[in-house]
């Protein structure tokens, strides 16, 4: 059925994927989302691992003509992808990446080409090259699909700026119909999603975030070494296949190393392996060779691996998003799966050090000065080569100019100067943005911190943080107690604390002014305390009492 799909003569695609996958039915939010890509809607899915994301650009594409590119971040995403797609009758898919050999990436130019090839696989770094782009175009997409649309909105130690830019792809392969489709968006990151990819007024699929079948647990530890051992013990414990999420590269080869001196099947990974070694651990996972992974955030976005039993974080991630999004790679089956945090406190900081770590002012003074001294647009490349700085250090800091006012990037993809805006000027607007960026990722690292220290329903809180409202106590996790609901001796905490009065004139969702911190999102509300994303000073959880009798905080 590749290419299928005339005007006035768009296959149901109910149809398409009972006759292409062999699906039977469709659930509600896939067939929602798939009907509003058909009818030309830009469209954001935001569904739970697990959930189906991908089956609504997989059949949508049957449904329209020419091909569908799917910007994908990984390597081994892009393979599983593929993977998962029907073989022999079904629609070709053929993925270009640094991977690959000259003769690989011709024939699936090729395929693309000549109209064979429905899914065509590019990471942002590939769209960022002119000649990627054209080629693109060439093809006349009919729908662009960013998948972990997440990352667009991410500032992380490992972010890449080139997912910025994607807007500018869009608009220059004839601004196809646009998906993008993530796990993790609570409401202002799903606006940010809308804003950085250009989205014109789409709809918004969004599925219930709880996974009730996994267990939330917090552990506390002031010392280190116990913290380390109580990691291993439990990873060795707990019945497999399951992953352990460190903060660094080093200590997921000491806890790969733990593990298998135990006589546990287990390995590392991280960014710093070679890619052999990546591809090797990945299948071994896959393939139930491997019982125990042991890595940082780079493995397990889009691992389609049922049966993990358990996910257990060494250190406090970066944000809840992240977390949600990791601890979401257990219990795909239904079945009971467990995610613990071992929490210490000063571990905060190495995610405050990630945080911290954008443009500083002198990269930003030079990319500047470059700008300012061209007449007309330049690309980034040329950037690069007349700075001497990374490909990744120019891309940030030209996002960082655009965010603040001062460049504009065309649609051909090259940036120019804002006329009227001096170099010095510039600067400082991109060195405030950079600060306003810093402040927002420290606060999802304290809103980390309060979730292990929270003393209501985990689960509570956690939905909440995502604007979903939820009545504890959830009876599946370690403050709620799964036996009796009850929480520890002597408190209220399975249930969240009493609600204050006060709870209800800041309904969840609602947009709100701060007199000193300006506007924000009211995110969620535990007890006598209510959370808001503030457009500028990032997370803050608020004293209800406090902010009414001093009136602080009115709504908008």
């Amino acid at each position: 059925m590749p290419g299928s799909g005339a005007a006035g003569d768009t296959p149901r695609p109910e149809r398409a994927a009972a006759e292409v996958f062999g699906w039977p039915a469709l659930r509600p939010g896939q067939l929602e989302a798939m009907r509003s890509v058909l009818d030309g809607h830009d469209t954001l899915v935001v569904m739970p691992t697990g959930a189906g994301k991908s089956a609504v650009y997989q059949v949508a594409a049957l449904c329209l003509p020419g091909p569908a590119v799917v910007v994908s971040p990984l390597i081994a995403l892009q393979r599983d992808q593929i993977a998962g797609l029907p073989r022999h009758s079904g629609p070709e898919a053929v993925a270009v990446n640094s991977a690959q050999g000259a003769g690989q990436t011709e024939a699936a130019w090729e395929a693309v080409r000549a109209g064979e090839a429905e899914y065509l696989f590019l990471s942002p770094e590939q769209l960022a090259k002119d000649e990627v782009v054209e080629s693109v175009a060439q093809a006349a997409p009919s729908l662009f699909v960013v998948d972990e649309a997440q990352c667009v909105s991410a500032w992380g130690h490992d972010f890449r700026p080139d997912y910025l830019r994607l807007a500018q792809v869009v608009k220059r392969v004839g601004r196809p119909t646009v998906l993008a489709l993530t796990a993790t968006a609570a409401p202002p990151v799903r606006d940010e999603i809308v804003e950085r990819l250009g989205m014109d007024d789409p709809a918004l699929v969004v599925a219930g975030f709880d996974r009730p079948n996994i267990a939330l647990e917090v552990t506390r530890f002031q010392d280190d070494g116990d913290k380390r051992r109580a990691v291993v013990e439990r990873a060795a414990a707990e019945a497999g296949p399951g992953i352990v999420y460190a903060a660094t590269r080093k200590d997921t080869e000491r806890y790969a190393a733990e593990l298998a001196g135990l006589g546990i099947a287990a390995a590392a990974y991280h960014a710093g392996l070679p890619a052999g070694e990546r591809s090797r651990v990945h299948d071994a996972f896959l393939s139930g060779e491997l019982d125990v992974v042991a890595a940082t955030s780079a493995f397990g976005m889009g691992i389609d691996k049922e049966d993990v039993r358990f996910v257990l974080h060494a250190s406090v991630p970066g944000s809840l998003d992240a977390y949600y999004q990791e601890i979401g790679r257990a219990g795909r089956d239904g079945a009971p799966a467990v995610a613990v945090l071992h929490y210490r406190p000063e571990d905060t900081g190495v995610q405050n050090f990630f945080a911290a770590r954008t443009p500083g002012e002198d990269t930003l003074a030079e990319v500047t000065a470059q700008l300012h001294d061209h007449e007309g647009p330049v690309g980034l490349d040329e950037l690069r080569e007349e700075t001497g700085l990374s490909r990744n250090r120019v891309t940030a800091a030209a996002n960082l100019l655009e965010e603040a006012g001062a460049a504009r990037t065309g649609d051909d993809g090259e940036v120019r100067a804002v006329p009227g805006v001096s170099a010095e000027d510039a600067t400082e607007r991109a060195v405030g943005a950079a600060e306003a960026r810093r402040r927002l990722e420290r606060s999802r690292v304290e809103m980390v911190r309060a979730y292990a220290e929270t003393t209501g329903c985990r689960r509570r809180f956690l939905l909440g943080y995502f604007g979903e409202v939820y009545q504890a106590p959830c009876g599946n996790c370690d403050v709620c107690g799964a036996e009796d609901g009850g929480g520890p001796p002597g408190t209220s905490a399975a249930a969240g604390g009493p609600d204050s009065p006060a709870a209800a004139a800041f309904p969840v969702g609602s947009r709100v002014r701060h007199t000193e911190w300006g506007e924000g999102m009211v995110l969620g509300e535990e007890g006598d305390r209510v959370t808001v994303l503030f457009d500028t000073m990032g997370y803050r959880t608020l004293s209800l009492a406090a902010v009414t009798e001093q009136g602080l905080l009115s709504v908008r």
